[in-house]
């Protein structure tokens, strides 16, 4: 198969229509969004979804997400949209926030997980909002990589994973966010974050003060674990050369990298300790959200580096800051060296 590579605005109407296309046949495009690139594929069709699995080499019972282009499409979709889930969608659609519902008999198995609940997002990208309203149809989208792998937030790190597997790639530049969208569970009467990102707990909490964590996020869960979410489960994000966070005093954090002179380092601006190619900063320690802008983005450079081992400090766990350190121990398998 070969894969289509297009330049790609919201005004593109003749390659917005050919990627439609493809994906009304039952293929396969990738397409941007504010978080990350979406694998997109008619989220209706069993076959069309199964072969997103097949390109991702994705476990079939990590759910996906259907991305739509308006609230009209919840209606076909979800059982119910709970009281919950409206103040939700009043003040953060469209954008970085998934809901999970109870799903209705359209919705396929294999796009749920095989669970009675399905999991949609109302992207704010303009391109990925008029490629879904040219398909007519709820997109299901995880992200564009091959599975396990770091997010893509460009057009050539889909093309990297995904050339010849699926029919196009949809280039709408850079992501603005670079972090997956925030999942909440919203079957109940509070908010349950199941996979932190963008949105954070503390703006859900201004609306729902008794908003959480799911617990599976913080305990390490058994093997015959199902995830409700994507990004709960399984080890993702990770680099193909064995990742380590850092934990404690920045003295010993900096005596360690210097006795490991071959390794790559992820740091902040505010940290740097050499001037070595294989240092990488992710930004201001304060400002979490640039610094997961850069996260998937350094995790990809040190591939193309050929780095077997990696070290990264850990960041802050407040706000943006616990969807960061969150993706880095999914990419490090949980790996953590407390230097006191």
């Amino acid at each position: 198969m070969k894969t289509i590579l297009a330049k790609a605005t919201e005004n593109d109407t003749e390659v917005l229509v050919k990627a439609s296309e493809f994906i009304k046949n039952g293929g396969l495009v990738a397409f941007p969004t504010e978080t990350v690139y979406g694998l997109g594929g008619n989220g209706l069709n069993a076959d069309a979804v199964k072969n997103i699995f097949k390109a991702k080499g994705r476990p079939m019972d990590n759910p996906l997400i259907l991305h739509i282009s308006s609230l009209s499409q919840l209606e076909e979709l979800v059982k119910e949209v709970t009281p919950c889930a409206k103040t939700l969608i009043d003040n953060f659609w469209p954008g970085p926030m998934t809901l999970i519902f109870r799903k209705t008999d359209i919705v396929p198995t294999e796009t749920s997980g095989g669970l009675n609940t399905v999991a949609v997002r109302f992207p704010e990208n303009i391109i990925a909002r008029k490629f879904i309203e040219m398909c007519n149809l709820p997109i299901a989208a995880p992200s564009a990589n091959t599975s396990g792998r770091p997010s893509p937030t460009k057009a050539e790190h889909v093309f990297e994973d995904m050339n010849g597997k699926i029919e196009m790639i949809l280039d709408g530049g850079e992501c603005e966010i670079g972090l997956e969208s925030t999942v909440i569970d919203v079957t109940g009467e509070n908010p349950v974050i199941c996979r932190p990102g963008g949105i954070t707990l503390e703006q859900v909490q201004k609306l729902f003060p008794l908003a959480c964590y799911d617990r599976h996020l913080i305990e390490e869960n058994s093997q015959d674990f199902k995830p409700i979410s994507p990004g709960m489960k399984y080890k993702h994000y990770a680099p193909k050369g064995d990742l380590t966070v850092l934990d404690g005093d920045f003295s010993k954090i900096k005596e360690f990298m210097l006795k490991n002179p071959d390794a790559g380092f992820i740091t902040f601006d505010q940290y740097r300790i050499t001037n070595s190619e294989k240092e990488f900063s992710l930004g201001n320690i304060n400002s979490p959200l640039d610094c997961s802008h850069r996260l998937f983005d350094i995790l990809r450079e040190c591939d193309s580096m050929k780095l077997t081992k990696i070290y990264s400090m850990r960041p802050p766990a407040d706000g943006v800051g616990f969807a960061l350190c969150n993706r880095l121990f999914k990419a490090a398998g949980g790996k953590i060296i407390t230097l006191d």
